[in-house]
C-alpha cells in the first residue's frame, strides 16, 4: 500500500466517524462566504465603475479647449477604441421678446458612448431611455428653457444663426458635470449643426470632451501613449477627480467592501485553527502507533499533509461552486436596485477564492499538524506524554504573515492592511496579558460562591490559557461583527447627513452685493431654504513664498490644475459649515492677511503653515500668510472654497455673491422669475447630479447590508469551533463528576454559567478592541467623525454572554448522557 493511499484511507475512515464534520464545515463556510463575497465585491466593483464611467459617458475622457490633433483620434482608432466627441459653450437665447443663457453641448453620433439619455415628448409622458442624440436638424432641451422662452416642443429655437425644431425634452444626462456649462439650462444640438451657428469664434470660450470606450488593455495603451503629449489646459478626466461627491461616495464603499472581506478572513482563520487543534490532539493516539510500526517523523507529516491538501481541495472546491450560487441569490435578491446591466462572475475571483481556502487551511492548520511529527512512540504506554507544541513564532508568524498578504489582496491597502493588522495584534497581547491577570486574581473569589458557581468558574481557571485563547477567539469574532456592523451604519450615516433629503439643488452666482438683500427677500418671500451667502472675488494663486507656482507643483495634479484657472475667493468671520481645521486655528481676531488652505490642495502644492502666498486679482497683488488647513465635505452641495481669507483682506476687491438653496420640483417657475428680477445672475440647477448620487448610495446601501450577513454567518463557525475543541475534556471531566454523584441538571447549569462568562468577558473585550480599531480606521484610514457609541459597551457583552452561552450550551449537551462506565473505560 502506497503512502498515498494509506492517507486517502485514513481519511476516508475520519469522515464517516465524524471526526472532520467541524474542520469540513468551518473551511466550507469560510470558503463559500470569502468566495461569495470576492466574487459579489468583485462584480459589484466592475458594475460600480461600469456605471461611473457613465457619469462621464465614456471610459475614458479628454478635456480640452481646442481641438486635438488628428494623430491622437488614429491611435484611438489603431487600438480599436470607440469615439465621441462633445462641445460646450454658452450663448444667449432669444425667442418671443424673452432671454436666457444656456449651456449649448453638440454631440458626435456615437454619444454617449456609456450609459443613456432619458427624453419625453411632454411635461407628462412617460421617460424614454435612448444611446444616442438629437438628429441634425432638431434640438433637445431642458424643461426650464420651455417656460423661460415660452416655447412648445415643435416650435423654433435659434442658437446662433441657426434654426432647430424643439423635439423633446431632456430629462437625465449622464455627463452632466459640476460646471458653468453643464449648470446652465441645456439645449442639445448634433455635431453637424454646429458650425451652421456660428457660434465659435476664434477667442470663443469653448470645452471639447473626446471621448473613448474598449477594452481595458487598449485603454491603458493609450492612456500610457497619450498622456504624456498632454499640454496644461488638455486633462484626462477621472471619476474620483472630476465627480467628487460620487468618487467619495464610491472610494468609501469600496473601502467597506474591503473591511468585509478582511472580517470573513479573520473569523474563518480563527475557526479553522481550533477545529484542526482538536483533530490534531485526537490523531495523538494513531500517530503513536504509526511511529510504532516504523513511520519516521518527515512520513508522517507527508501523511497528514496529504489529507488536508486533498481535504482542502474537495472543501475549496464545494465552497467555491457554494460560493456562486450565494452571490448569484444576492445579486437576484437585489435586481431591483442594482443597474440593469451587472457585470459577469470573473473566473480570477473564483480562483482567488479557492486559493484563499487553501491559504487559510495552511496558515491556520499546518502549526497544529506540525506538532503530530513530535509524537513519540511511548504514547502507546503513556497517554499523558504530549508532543511538545510547535514554535510560537511559527504558529502566530505564518498565520499572521498569510492573513496579511489575503487582506492586502482584497484591499488594495497597505495602509489599511496594517492598520488593521498592528492594533489588533497589540490590543489582543495587551488584552490576553490583562485577561490572564484577571482570572489568576478571580481565583480568590471562590471560596465566597456557592457550589455551582465555584465548579462553574473552575471550568475557566483549570486551565487558564486555553480559557485566556477561547475568550479572545470569541472576542475576536464580536469584533468582526461590530467592525462590520459599526462601520456600516456610520458609513451610511454619513453619506445621508451630507445629503439630506432636502439637499440644496440650486446655485445661484454672481448676485451683486446691491442686490443679496432683495435676494434674500425673494428666497423668503416663496419660503424657500437657501445657504448663507458667500462673497467671491476671481483671483490666481502666483506664487508660494515669493517662488512662482510653476515651479513648486508636480504635473498631473490637483494642485496643476488649481493653478491653470482662476479661483473663487472668499473670506468670513466664522469657519463655514462642513470644513473642519485639520492644522492650525481659525482666526479669532480682526486681523488682516491671513488665508486657509484646503488640505489635498495644500498637499498638493506642499503648503505648510506660515507659508507666504501670493495672489493676483486682476491687475493688482497682494500676499497672506497661511494660518490653517481645512477638510472639506465636498458632497454635500453646499459652496465650498479652496482659500477662505480673513476679514478685511478681500473688501477692496470688486466682488459677487454665491448661495444655494433647494427647490422643490413643482416651484421651478420660481427660477424664471429670479431671472427676470436678477438678469446678472445664473442660476445653475443640479438635480440630476443629486438624483444620480441617490441612485448609487441606494444600490450600496442594499449591498453592505447583505454584506455583513456574510460576516455572522462565519462567525457562527467560530462559536463551534471553539466549543467542539474542548468537548473531549467536558466529556471525561462529567463523567468523573457523575461517578462522584454529581447530577445531569448540576452539570448543565455548571456549562451554562462557564459559557455565560466567556460570553460576557468576551462581549466586554470585543467593544474595547473595537473602539480602538474604530478610532484609527475612522481617522487614519476612512477619514470619518469618530464617535464612541455607549449603548455598544451595554449591548455587545449582553449578545456575548447570550450567544456564547446557548451555543456553548447546545454544543456540549450531550456531555452530561455520557455514560460514565464507558468513557472510564476508553482512557
Amino acid at each position: 500500500m502506497t503512502r498515498f493511499n494509506l492517507a486517502l484511507r485514513l481519511l476516508w475512515r475520519d469522515s464517516r466517524s465524524g471526526e472532520l464534520t467541524i474542520l469540513v464545515l468551518a473551511l466550507i463556510i469560510a470558503v463559500t462566504s470569502s468566495t461569495a463575497i470576492s466574487l459579489f465585491a468583485d462584480r459589484l466593483q466592475r458594475t460600480m465603475t461600469t456605471q461611473a464611467a457613465e457619469f462621464l459617458a465614456a471610459d475614458l475622457v479628454i478635456s480640452s479647449t481646442a481641438p486635438i490633433p488628428e494623430l491622437w483620434l488614429a491611435k484611438a482608432s489603431q487600438l480599436k477604441l470607440d469615439q465621441a466627441q462633445t462641445v460646450e459653450f454658452s450663448s444667449v437665447l432669444m425667442e418671443k421678446d424673452e432671454l436666457l443663457l444656456a449651456g449649448i453641448k453638440s454631440v458626435s453620433a456615437l454619444y454617449p458612448l456609456r450609459g443613456y439619455l432619458k427624453t419625453t415628448t411632454s411635461d407628462y409622458s412617460a421617460e424614454t431611455s435612448v444611446d444616442k442624440g438629437p438628429e441634425p436638424g432638431t434640438a433637445w432641451v431642458d424643461k426650464r428653457i420651455l417656460s423661460a422662452l415660452k416655447l412648445n416642443l415643435g416650435d423654433a429655437l435659434t442658437v446662433g444663426e441657426k434654426k432647430l425644431t424643439v423635439s423633446r425634452i431632456i430629462t437625465y444626462e449622464p455627463d452632466k458635470r459640476g460646471d458653468f456649462y453643464s449648470f446652465s439650462p441645456r439645449v442639445m444640438i448634433n455635431q453637424q449643426d454646429l458650425e451652421a451657428t456660428g457660434v465659435i469664434q476664434p477667442g470663443s470660450h469653448v470645452h471639447y470632451f473626446f471621448q473613448f470606450s474598449g477594452d481595458s488593455k487598449s485603454l491603458s495603451a493609450f492612456n500610457r501613449w497619450v498622456k504624456p503629449q498632454l499640454n496644461p489646459s488638455q486633462r484626462l478626466m477621472d471619476i474620483h477627480e472630476d465627480r467628487p461627491e460620487l468618487g467619495s461616495a464610491l472610494s468609501r464603499a469600496e473601502r467597506y467592501l474591503g473591511l468585509s472581506s478582511i472580517v470573513v478572513i479573520l473569523i474563518a482563520g480563527v475557526a479553522i485553527a481550533m477545529a484542526t487543534r482538536r483533530y490534531t490532539e485526537r490523531h495523538f493516539n494513531t500517530t503513536a502507533i504509526l511511529r510504532c510500526l516504523g513511520c519516521k517523523q518527515r512520513e508522517i507529516l507527508w501523511l497528514y499533509s496529504c489529507q488536508f491538501v486533498v481535504l482542502g481541495l474537495l472543501a475549496s472546491a464545494a465552497g467555491c461552486l457554494l460560493g456562486w450560487f450565494a452571490q448569484e441569490a444576492l445579486f437576484h435578491l437585489l435586481r431591483n436596485l442594482l443597474p440593469a446591466q451587472v457585470a459577469n462572475p470573473g473566473l480570477l475571483a473564483i480562483f482567488f477564492g479557492f486559493i484563499t481556502g487553501m491559504v487559510i487551511l495552511l496558515g491556520f492548520a499546518l502549526p497544529p499538524i506540525l506538532r503530530l511529527k513530535q509524537v513519540s512512540a511511548l504514547r502507546v504506554l503513556r497517554r499523558d506524554l504530549e508532543p511538545l507544541p510547535s514554535s510560537a513564532w511559527l504558529i502566530y508568524g505564518l498565520a499572521i504573515g498569510l492573513v496579511s498578504v489575503l487582506i492586502w489582496r482584497y484591499t488594495d491597502d497597505i495602509k489599511m492592511t496594517a492598520t488593521i493588522i498592528g492594533v489588533g495584534l497589540l490590543a489582543l497581547l495587551l488584552l490576553g496579558l490583562m485577561v490572564y491577570g484577571v482570572l489568576t486574581v478571580s481565583r480568590r473569589l471562590l471560596p465566597h460562591m456557592s457550589l455551582i458557581w465555584r465548579f462553574g468558574l473552575q471550568g475557566l481557571f483549570r486551565n487558564s490559557r486555553a480559557s485566556v485563547s477561547q475568550i479572545l477567539a470569541f472576542s475576536m469574532t464580536l469584533v468582526a461583527m461590530v467592525l462590520s456592523f459599526t462601520v456600516r451604519t456610520d458609513l451610511l450615516d454619513n453619506w445621508h447627513k451630507q445629503l439630506p433629503e432636502h439637499a440644496p439643488n440650486h446655485f445661484a452666482l454672481n448676485i451683486f452685493p446691491d442686490q443679496q438683500q432683495a435676494f434674500q427677500q425673494e428666497l423668503d418671500q416663496w419660503q424657500v431654504t437657501g445657504s448663507r451667502f458667500y462673497p467671491v472675488v476671481r483671483g490666481r494663486l502666483v506664487e508660494i513664498n515669493h517662488t512662482p507656482v510653476q515651479q513648486v507643483v508636480s504635473k498631473d495634479t490637483q494642485g496643476e490644475n488649481a493653478t491653470h484657472r482662476e479661483l473663487s475667493l472668499t473670506w468670513s468671520k466664522e469657519l463655514p459649515e462642513d470644513n473642519k481645521i485639520t492644522a492650525g486655528r481659525w482666526w479669532q481676531s480682526d486681523k488682516t492677511g491671513l488665508v486657509s488652505v484646503e488640505q489635498k490642495l495644500a498637499k498638493s502644492l506642499k503648503i505648510k503653515l506660515g507659508d507666504q502666498l501670493t495672489f493676483t486679482v486682476g491687475s493688482e497683488q497682494f500676499e497672506a500668510t497661511v494660518s490653517s488647513l481645512r477638510d472639506l465635505q465636498w458632497d454635500t452641495m453646499k459652496p465650498n472654497f479652496y482659500m477662505i481669507f480673513s476679514p478685511g483682506t478681500l473688501e477692496s476687491y470688486p466682488s459677487t455673491f454665491i448661495t444655494s438653496f433647494y427647490l422643490p420640483e413643482a416651484q421651478k417657475n420660481f427660477l424664471n422669475d429670479l431671472v427676470k428680477k436678477f438678469p446678472s445672475t445664473t442660476l445653475l440647477e443640479v438635480d440630476l447630479i443629486l438624483q444620480q448620487f441617490k441612485t448609487i448610495l441606494t444600490q450600496l446601501t442594499a449591498a453592505i447590508n447583505y454584506l455583513l450577513y456574510f460576516a455572522l454567518l462565519a462567525g457562527f463557525t467560530v462559536l463551534f469551533a471553539a466549543v467542539y475543541t474542548t468537548l473531549d475534556d467536558r466529556v471525561y471531566d462529567g463523567a468523573l463528576m457523575r461517578t462522584l454523584g454529581a447530577n445531569r441538571a448540576f452539570l448543565r447549569k455548571t456549562h451554562l454559567i462557564e459559557f455565560t462568562l466567556l460570553g460576557l468577558i468576551s462581549g466586554l473585550l470585543a467593544v474595547l478592541i473595537s473602539e480602538i480599531i474604530l478610532y484609527t480606521l475612522y481617522t487614519q484610514v476612512m477619514h470619518m467623525e469618530y464617535v464612541p457609541n455607549i449603548y455598544l459597551w451595554v449591548i455587545m457583552p449582553l449578545i456575548g454572554a447570550l450567544f456564547v452561552g446557548l451555543a456553548g450550551y447546545w454544543g456540549v449537551r450531550d456531555v452530561v448522557n455520557k455514560s460514565p462506565l464507558l468513557v472510564l473505560r476508553e482512557l
